[in-house]
């Protein structure tokens, strides 16, 4: 309810909607025991059935603290890992911060749904037995695309297991208004501040093949010289505190350097930002929940790949239009783009196929819901 992350606050959101609509299929009255680091932000919104807990999760739960209070106070405890960070490739305190959600509801006794969610990988021989130990623990492990299944069942860890895809397809947003004909044909632009800086490490830490903040340099000026294109670069991950993570401050940086250039605004909450993707007429970037608000409110979208999530995710759903950062050079991503912004129109017909795809498997994923639920009331 508070992260400068807006994609881990759209999964908080959507999957909360996703399960109101479990309850009322299982005759419950839903109560979101929310575990936050910090105090919750007002503009993400206010709802009567969440209350926010506030409290470090790595921390080992004392017999009063505000985290064991909280579980024993869960029917089940409903984790969904940041979508991403169940894996030890953004490092052990990242890692041993997300297991632990897990270690800590099953010590407690806790019915355990892992939600949709990318699994892995795990480069550490610990790191994978520990993830081990909790997904079998699990009542059920819900992956977001099949290469995470495929993973799973590596892993030895096929019994509760279905494929469903990401819940902030179901963010809401605010639908754009219609436009004048001839007005520009509005290109929309995240950059990752992560990437840009080199990662965590300022080092290239995800050991991307193409030189980012060259490569994105080369998109402004491919859309600077098209005709009757306005280009909108689009923070997804804004934060005062963390400068590593931060796409504003990089795209402001950006703007000074390309005259012309429109940088949206400093969100208030993923609804806002989503409904601010929905009002362009293509989209391109690499943190993937930008590509899910453009993707999921039919914006033709490259998503531009920095781990297997964006293809798990996106070709699962049948929409092979992402480029890979990693393994593609920056000639190959440019040409992934370009072939995108020029045919538009394909794209939008090939995300409305993959959206029926969409509802399937979240209906799927909120049938199992209300059976955990009538089982752990």
């Amino acid at each position: 309810m508070n992260s400068d992350n807006l994609g881990v606050g759209a999964l908080t959101l959507s999957n909360a909607e996703i399960l109101r609509s479990a309850a009322a299929k299982a005759g419950v009255k839903p109560h979101f025991l929310a575990m936050s680091w910090q105090d919750p932000r007002p503009e993400y919104g206010e709802w009567d059935d969440i209350e926010n807990l506030h409290f470090r999760t790595r921390h080992i739960p004392l017999p009063s603290g505000p985290l064991a209070n909280g579980l024993r106070r869960a029917h089940m405890v409903v984790d969904i890992g940041g979508g991403d960070s169940f894996t030890d490739i953004y490092g052990p305190k990242r890692f041993f911060t997300i297991w632990a959600t897990k270690l800590h509801a099953l010590r407690m006794g806790k019915p355990l749904i892992l939600s949709p969610q990318t699994v892995g990988p795990f480069d550490t021989g610990w790191a994978k037995a520990l993830a081990k130990w909790s997904l079998k623990k699990s009542k059920l492990v819900v992956s977001r695309d099949a290469p995470t299944t495929a993973f799973l069942t590596e892993m030895g860890v096929t019994e509760n297991v279905l494929e469903a895809t990401d819940v902030a397809m179901r963010l809401p947003y605010d639908p754009p208004a219609p436009r004048p004909e001839g007005g520009p044909i509005k290109v929309g632009l995240n950059v990752s501040g992560l990437l840009f800086n080199g990662g965590y490490t300022k080092s290239n830490q995800f050991g991307l093949k193409a030189e980012y903040p060259e490569l994105i340099r080369r998109i402004i000026r491919f859309f600077q010289d098209q005709e009757n294109v306005e280009l909108h670069l689009v923070g997804h991950v804004q934060s005062h505190e963390i400068a590593v993570e931060d796409d504003h401050r990089v795209n402001e940086a950006l703007a000074e350097e390309f005259p012309g250039i429109i940088v949206s605004p400093f969100f208030k909450s993923p609804i806002e930002a989503k409904s601010y993707i929905a009002g362009l007429d293509f989209f391109m970037g690499a943190r993937m929940h930008a590509t899910i608000a453009a993707f999921s409110s039919r914006v033709p979208v490259v998503p531009m790949a920095y781990s297997r999530k964006f293809r798990g995710v996106f070709g699962t759903l049948g929409y092979d239009r992402s480029v890979d950062c990693k393994s593609d050079t920056a000639d190959e991503i440019m040409a992934g783009i370009e072939a995108g912004f020029n045919d538009r129109a394909a794209l939008s017909a090939e995300i409305d196929a993959a959206l029926t795809r969409v509802d399937e498997r979240l209906d799927k994923y909120t049938d199992l819901m209300a059976e955990e639920m009538r089982k752990a009331v």
